[in-house]
């Protein structure tokens, strides 16, 4: 006859992994920062847990409210109770990703299984209902488990640049010439463009926001940053804006010197979080491509115009 063998030190080890994975991704979910000490106890719980179930008369411990009792008691100790309200979000939060979890794992069972060995596996129990048998190799499992981990990271510190981006983020609005332009820029603290002559700062945005009154000869010069062609052209094209613009100096990637055309503004006003800012001290960079893929933004706001740049 042959003998199930369990090794409990095993499943507590993956277990105790696999639950720590879930708690970290339920406090992430709901924007929670548990203690670390409070996270290992908990998932210890939920790892102690399912290391007793093959013991002999254990059998009460299958029974779905011994199964949500644990899984409770896991929440309170990794998040606390915080008011009914709070506890039965985290709950929700902690079953959706549990179910997303399983749902992953049968699906990536039955993508590595052969049809042959899918039905290997299924059986037909006394009530008449089809049985099923999945097994799952203990590295497979810690591989899984360590692969949760991985993505929970980089999901993570996506969410946390995408926040990192939001918040600097501020609605824009450029006068020039009776012209009025608006669209979203980002904040950039690294930004230490001055204009040498005047000192004056100089935030960057996209030429495009004004297609209508640069000709397009000017737009595809920009694009392909052939701005020195520009300097030919503005005396014999006589545009309206010719007063206005200026070439600044800059320090291009690899640290090539590099001109950009620039526009002195009538008036700029930028509007964070209710906080309105208008200055005309500031030259309006024009960049000729796209300066986010994703078009979440169209401007490059000088901290100088905030009161953030200790510099210049």
């Amino acid at each position: 006859m042959s003998r199930l063998v369990v090794y409990a030190d095993l499943v507590f080890l993956s277990n105790l992994v696999i639950d720590g994975a879930v708690l970290l991704m339920t406090a992430w979910v709901r924007g929670l920062r548990p203690d670390r000490l409070r996270l290992a106890a908990a998932a210890s719980i939920g790892a102690a847990y399912a290391a007793l179930l093959p013991v002999p008369g254990a059998a009460i411990l299958f029974h779905a409210a011994a199964k949500i009792a644990v899984s409770l008691a896991m929440l309170l100790v990794a998040f606390g109770f915080g008011g009914l309200q709070r506890f039965l979000r985290n709950a929700i939060a902690f079953y959706g990703i549990n179910f997303a979890a399983a749902g992953g794992a049968v699906g990536l069972h039955y993508l590595l299984q052969s049809r042959g060995g899918v039905w290997d596996r299924l059986w037909l129990t006394e009530s008449g209902a089809v049985g099923m048998e999945l097994q799952y190799g203990m590295a497979s499992v810690l591989a899984a488990a360590g692969a949760a981990l991985l993505l929970y990271r980089a999901v993570l510190k996506g969410r946390r640049r995408t926040e990192r981006t939001l918040d600097s983020l501020a609605e824009v609005t450029v006068e020039i010439a009776g012209r009025t332009a608006r669209c979203t820029g980002l904040i950039d603290t690294g930004n230490r463009l001055y204009d040498p002559l005047t000192r004056t700062p100089v935030m960057v945005a996209e030429a495009s926001l004004w297609k209508d009154e640069l000709p397009a000869s000017w737009i595809e010069a920009l694009r392909g940053g052939e701005v020195e062609r520009l300097l030919a052209r503005l005396e014999r094209d006589g545009h309206g804006w010719s007063g206005r613009l200026r070439f600044v100096p800059f320090r291009g990637i690899g640290g090539r010197a590099q001109l950009m055309l620039a526009v002195k503004p009538d008036r700029v006003r930028i509007d964070r979080d209710g906080r309105i800012i208008e200055t005309s001290r500031v030259l309006v960079g024009l960049e000729g491509g796209e300066l986010a893929s994703d078009g979440s933004y169209r401007a490059i706001i000088h901290p100088s115009l905030l009161g953030e740049d200790g510099g210049g």
